[in-house]
């Protein structure tokens, strides 16, 4: 329970805070595939909302859990431009990457930090 005026302020920035986290991943999940239905069909819409959702999930777990805070906060779109579409360079050339490349250091990092994870 809040006291005094500070308490209060306080409570409301941090009602904002998490506020404002929740509009991100809304717009995270948007970008990631749920702007639009693209069926017609009302079952074919609920397995695209429910694996656009898992995509979304799965690209906020890998920037929270590997990728360095520099990128961590990176939308879809940046993601998919930067990092994941050096996904099938990475398996053609056994996960060697050039180190010219731009972000070679973030994918090298979440590598590491991704193989560093205990395995249930």
């Amino acid at each position: 329970m809040s006291v005094g005026h500070g308490g209060q302020l306080a409570d409301l920035e941090l009602r904002h805070r998490r506020h404002a986290r929740v509009e991100n991943r809304i717009r995270a999940a948007k970008d990631t595939g749920m702007r639009n239905l693209p069926f017609h069909d009302m079952n074919q819409n609920r397995i695209w909302l429910a694996v656009t959702a898992l995509a979304a999930d799965l690209l906020a777990w890998t920037a929270r859990l590997a990728l360095p805070t520099t990128a961590a906060c990176y939308e879809p779109k940046r993601l998919r431009l930067r990092i994941l579409a050096t996904a099938g360079r990475l398996v053609r050339s056994a996960l060697h990457i050039d180190s010219t490349w731009p972000w070679a250091t973030v994918i090298t990092t979440a590598h590491a930090r991704l193989c560093a994870l205990p395995v249930p």
